[in-house]
């Protein structure tokens, strides 16, 4: 194995095998930031992960520990700045320069790839870190008023009448892309057409009262308004709202959603010094090891790793999850069949702002 170290990490994440990612990972991180003596990186250094809107409790989480390690290993203090918002609204402010950041941490592997088609990642940007920088997974599920009330157990009885769906706005929020491909999926992956799943989608946005921005937004109208029946959320946003509900809500787990894929990347353009760099790649590797992929289970996310997702099946339980592949070619066949311009959505659902 390639020896990883501060001044190296460059080198070593251009050449490293990623056959066996638990020993690396755990190799990498005793020794990835390890500085030199009268290195520059004593200095305070600090990052701008760029995430969407569900991971402000996630990273609130990881990053002390990510900071303490860091320290304990010899590396530099860092200093970890969040930006959080509707994943592809998110993309677009980076891509833009409103945000400069040094990772991103998003909801789609179609928002991180809007990065590098503007010169802001490298290629082969997605195989430089174990999982094609999938730290975790993901899924839509339901939450419903304590009772469940409307009966809603499957995703044709969201559009019962009568029923009021809270989402996102699939132009602006991972969570709302999410719920598009789940909705269409759990039609055609069900031995229904596309044009039923077309149907099926037009009639759960004419179910929802508006679309918001992002998915917090969402929840914060169905938890915290009391406005809605069925909230189409983001598993871990889902798992937070019933534990806060004191009771008033409830999970139901639909008996087909999509896999989702988080993919995090660090954005090349933005890391123009080098001890800033070697940091960033520090930073990402951390959310494979151990220590945060349990953290990253406690708050409802499902980790990369098989036998730490076993451990915690009675918060995160085995679900029937299609991936991207059983609707589109990859990620971004689907960001271009669904959500460009005249694509799927602009023919089934009318923006409606709050």
């Amino acid at each position: 194995m390639a020896t990883f170290s501060w001044r190296n990490a460059g080198s070593w994440f251009a050449s490293v095998s990623w056959l066996n990612v638990g020993a690396l990972v755990a190799a990498a991180l005793g020794l990835t930031l390890i500085v030199a003596k009268n290195s520059e990186s004593s200095a305070r250094i600090q990052l701008l992960n760029v995430s969407y809107d569900p991971t402000r409790e996630l990273y609130k989480d990881i990053n002390p520990h990510f900071q303490a390690r860091t320290l304990k290993d010899g590396g530099p203090s860092v200093e970890i700045h969040q930006s959080h918002g509707g994943s592809s609204r998110q993309a677009r402010q980076v891509v833009s320069g409103e945000l400069k950041a040094d990772v991103v941490t998003l909801g789609l592997p179609s928002d991180v790839e809007a990065l590098h088609k503007r010169g802001l990642l490298a290629n082969g940007w997605a195989g430089r870190l174990p999982n094609n920088s999938h730290p975790y997974t993901s899924t839509i599920v339901f939450v419903v008023r304590h009772g469940n009330p409307h009966d809603i157990r499957d995703w044709p009885d969201v559009v019962k009448p009568g029923v009021e769906v809270m989402t996102p706005d699939p132009k602006t929020s991972g969570n709302g892309k999410l719920t598009a491909l789940a909705a269409w999926g759990a039609v055609v992956t069900r031995g229904g057409s596309e044009a039923e799943a077309r149907s099926f989608l037009k009639a759960l946005y004419e179910h929802a009262p508006f679309l918001v921005p992002a998915a917090r937004a969402a929840g914060t109208a169905f938890a915290i308004e009391q406005i809605g029946d069925v909230h189409l959320a983001w598993e871990n946003e889902a798992l937070r709202e019933v534990a806060e509900s004191k009771g008033n809500l409830e999970i139901v787990y639909p008996p087909v959603s999509i896999l989702a894929e988080p993919t995090v990347a660090w954005v090349d353009a933005n890391l123009t010094k080098a001890d800033a760099a070697r940091l960033a790649r520090a930073y990402l590797l951390y959310l494979f090891s151990d220590d945060a992929q349990e953290i990253i289970a406690r708050d409802g996310y499902r980790p990369y790793k098989p036998e730490i997702l076993k451990k915690y099946a009675a918060l995160l339980p085995p679900m029937n999850l299609f991936p991207v592949t059983s609707i589109a070619r990859d990620w971004e066949d689907a960001q271009q069949k669904f959500f460009a311009d005249n694509g799927i959505i602009d023919t089934v659902y009318t923006p409606k702002p709050r």
